[in-house]
C-alpha cells in the first residue's frame, strides 16, 4: 500500500531529497478521504507536488518537526478534524479522557490550542519558512472570536500564531493555488488575493468591509454583534466582499469565500488513490477510523443554517455533490477490499438527504443573503427533489458484494414532506433498527433561535414514522437528540420538553450540553445575551447548577435523574405537572421504542 511519506526513509523510497509542502496534523495519519489532512496531501501530490505528513508530533521536541527536513515551499498546519479545545474539554470545561483521532483513543496526543503550539514549533525548526494554517480550528478563529474556555474574546488565530496565511473552509483550491504560485516563483508575501484565505496586513484593501476592531469587540458587546452581522452578510461566495478587522496597528484581512467545487472537481478529489487504512506504524485501533472506514461521502455543505452548527461556516452553504458514477466507482473499490464484510456504514454528508439538492435559480443564489434555505420556511428557490438520492441508494444496494447500506449521516426531517420517496427508501432499506433525528428542543421560541423547524413539524414526522411502522408491521425505533443549556432555554421550557418526550414515548439516549464554539450564531448570543439580527435580549443559562438540571430533565427516564428533576420542578412550581416524570424516573420505567442495536448518528 502506498502511504504518503512520514520520514526520510519514505522520501528516499520515492527518490525525493526534499518535500515541497510539509503537512502537520493533530490527528493520527489515516489515509482515508474522511480525514482532511491526508485528503489535501493526496490532492497536492496528484497535482505534482512532493508532500509528507507529520501526524501528532511531540510539540515539546523541535526535532519531531524536522524528521523530513525543511520543505521547499511552506508548512501546512492543522489541529485536526476538531478544534483542539473542543477535542480536549467538555461543556463543563472538564478534561476529556479520550481522543477518537488517536491510536488507542488516548487523550493528550495534541496540545491545547494546537495551532499556536504547532506553528511555534515549525517556526523554531525552520527559520523563515512560511506557515499556512488550515482546518476547522483556524477556519472558525480567523477573526476576533469569543472563546468559551477563557470566557473572553480572543484575537484572530493569525495574530496569536504569527502564521503567514490562513485557509478557511475546505482547502483544496486555495492550497493548490498558493502552491502553484510559489512553484512559479512568486514570493509568498505577495500571495494575498486568493479566495478563502486570510492574512495580516497594514491597510484595509479598497472596497473591503471594515469590521469593528478587536479592541472594540473585546470591550463592547454591541460591537461584537455588529461584527457578527457584517461577517454573515458577506458569507455568500458569489457576492461576498473582503473583510478587514483591526488588531492594534495591524489589520486581519479575510478574502471573499472560495466558490463551491463543481461536480467534476469533487469527483477528481474522491477518485484519489487512498489506501483507506491507518498508517502501518500504528499498533492500536483509531476509534474515528473504525467508525468511518466503510463509509462513503456523497456530498459536502449544508444549507440548514442551524445556529449552533459550524458546518456551513466551514464546508459552505451550497451542496457540492459527487456524480452517481463517482460514488458507485468508490463502492466498487470498497467491495474489492479484502477487509470489507459487505456492510456500507454510511452514505451521506453533513445531511444525508441533501444529496443532489441545489438552488434552482442561479441569479437568486448569487444575490442571496439568507443563512438558511430551510428557516423560517423552505425557500421557494430550493430544488428539493429526491430522485437523485433515491436512485443512488438503490444502485448501491444493488451492487454485487454489498449486503447492507446504512445511512448514518444526519437527516433533516423537515425536508421529508417534500421527499416522500427518500423517506420510504430510508426506512425500508437503510435504518438498522433505531433512527436518530435531532429536533433539538420542544420549545418553539428556542427552536426559532436555533433556526430549526417548529415542534409541529417534528410531531408530523413522528406521526408519519409510526404510521410506516404500523402499515409495514416493522419495529423501527426512533431516538431524538436534544440540546440542553442553549440560549433561550429556560428551566420551565425544559420541564415542558421533558413532558413532551414523556407524552410522546421518547427517550433521549444522550443530551448534547450546549458548548459555545467559535464562529456560530448561538455562541454570539451566548456571549452577548442579544440576538444580533433582531436586537432582542435572550435568556442564557450560565450556572453549572441550571445546566445540570436542564440536562437531567431531558434524561427523564433515568432513575439517577430523579433528584435533579424534583429540584427543577420545585424551582418552577411544577410539582403537579411533573408527577409523571417523578414516578417514571424513580421506577426506571417509561416508554421505550424497540429496535436493533445498530443506530444512526445525529444531525
Amino acid at each position: 500500500m502506498d502511504f504518503l511519506p512520514t520520514c526520510l526513509e519514505d522520501m528516499k523510497k520515492r527518490g525525493w531529497d526534499e518535500l515541497d509542502v510539509l503537512f502537520v496534523s493533530g490527528d493520527a495519519y489515516v489515509d482515508h478521504p474522511s480525514f482532511g489532512v491526508p485528503l489535501l496531501a493526496r490532492y497536492l501530490l496528484a497535482n505534482g507536488f512532493r508532500v509528507g505528513i507529520i501526524a501528532q508530533p511531540d510539540w515539546r521536541e523541535r526535532e519531531a518537526f524536522a524528521v523530513m527536513g525543511r520543505p521547499r515551499l511552506f508548512a501546512a498546519v492543522s489541529a485536526g478534524a476538531m478544534d483542539s479545545m473542543v477535542n480536549h474539554y467538555t461543556a463543563a470545561r472538564k478534561r476529556r479522557r479520550d481522543d477518537a483521532y488517536t491510536p488507542g483513543g488516548r487523550a493528550g496526543a495534541r496540545p491545547d490550542r494546537a495551532l499556536i503550539t504547532y506553528t511555534a514549533a515549525v517556526k523554531a525548526a525552520f527559520k523563515g519558512l512560511p506557515v499556512v494554517l488550515g482546518g476547522i480550528e483556524g477556519s472558525l478563529r480567523r477573526l476576533a472570536h469569543y472563546d468559551y474556555w477563557t470566557d473572553a474574546v480572543r484575537r484572530s488565530i493569525l495574530v496569536d500564531t504569527k502564521a503567514d496565511l490562513l485557509i478557511y473552509g475546505m482547502g483544496e483550491k486555495p492550497l493548490l493555488e498558493v502552491a502553484r504560485r510559489m512553484q512559479a516563483g512568486e514570493p509568498f508575501e505577495s500571495i494575498q488575493d486568493v479566495r478563502g484565505t486570510a492574512f495580516i496586513g497594514r491597510d484595509c484593501p479598497t472596497e473591503s468591509v471594515a469590521l469593528p476592531s478587536f479592541e472594540e469587540v473585546s470591550q463592547n458587546k454591541n460591537a461584537f454583534n455588529q461584527a457578527f452581522r457584517q461577517v454573515s452578510e458577506e458569507s455568500n461566495p458569489f457576492r461576498g466582499r473582503a473583510l478587514c478587522q483591526g488588531h492594534g496597528n495591524r489589520q486581519v484581512i479575510v478574502n471573499p469565500p472560495q466558490r463551491p467545487l463543481s461536480q467534476e472537481e469533487m469527483d477528481r478529489i474522491y477518485a484519489l488513490p487512498f489506501t483507506r487504512r491507518p498508517h502501518p506504524d500504528y499498533t492500536e485501533a483509531i476509534p474515528a477510523f473504525i467508525q468511518i472506514r466503510h463509509s462513503i461521502t456523497s456530498h459536502r455543505g449544508c444549507f440548514g443554517g442551524c445556529s449552533f452548527c459550524a458546518i456551513a461556516g466551514h464546508q459552505g452553504q451550497s451542496i457540492q455533490s459527487r456524480s452517481e458514477a463517482s460514488i458507485l466507482a468508490e463502492v466498487s473499490r470498497l467491495v474489492r477490499d479484502p477487509e470489507f464484510s459487505g456492510t456500507i456504514t454510511d452514505v451521506g454528508g453533513p445531511t444525508a438527504n441533501m444529496y443532489g439538492l441545489k438552488c434552482k435559480n442561479p441569479e437568486a443564489e448569487t444575490a442571496c443573503r439568507r443563512v438558511s434555505c430551510l428557516f423560517p420556511r423552505i425557500c421557494a428557490n430550493l430544488d428539493t427533489r429526491d430522485g437523485k438520492a433515491v436512485h443512488l441508494l438503490q444502485k448501491i444496494r444493488e451492487t454485487k458484494g454489498v449486503r447492507h447500506v446504512f445511512v448514518a449521516s444526519g437527516v433533516r426531517f423537515d425536508l421529508f414532506a417534500k421527499q416522500p420517496a427518500y423517506l420510504d427508501e430510508l426506512l425500508r432499506h437503510h435504518v438498522g433498527g433505531l433512527l436518530k433525528v435531532a429536533p433539538e428542543s420542544a420549545s418553539d421560541d428556542v427552536l426559532a433561535l436555533m433556526h430549526k423547524p417548529p415542534v409541529r413539524i417534528f410531531e408530523e414526522f413522528l406521526q408519519a414514522f409510526r404510521q410506516f411502522n404500523r402499515s409495514e408491521a416493522t419495529r423501527l425505533g426512533i431516538v431524538p437528540y436534544f440540546i440542553s443549556g442553549h440560549p433561550g432555554s429556560t428551566l420551565p421550557a425544559m420541564v415542558d420538553g421533558a413532558l413532551f418526550l414523556c407524552r410522546n414515548g421518547l427517550r433521549v439516549e444522550q443530551v448534547q450540553e450546549f458548548t459555545p464554539t467559535p464562529g456560530t450564531l448561538s455562541t454570539c448570543i451566548y456571549y452577548t445575551g442579544v440576538d444580533p439580527f433582531s436586537g432582542q435580549e435572550v435568556y442564557v443559562p450560565r450556572s453549572a447548577r441550571e445546566r445540570r438540571l436542564q440536562k437531567s430533565l431531558l434524561l427523564w427516564h433515568l432513575p439517577e435523574s430523579r433528584q435533579d428533576i424534583l429540584e427543577a420542578l420545585k424551582l418552577t412550581g411544577r410539582l403537579d405537572d411533573g408527577s409523571m416524570l417523578l414516578d417514571l424516573a424513580d421506577s426506571g420505567r417509561g416508554f421505550k421504542e424497540k429496535g436493533k442495536k445498530r443506530q444512526l448518528k445525529r444531525k
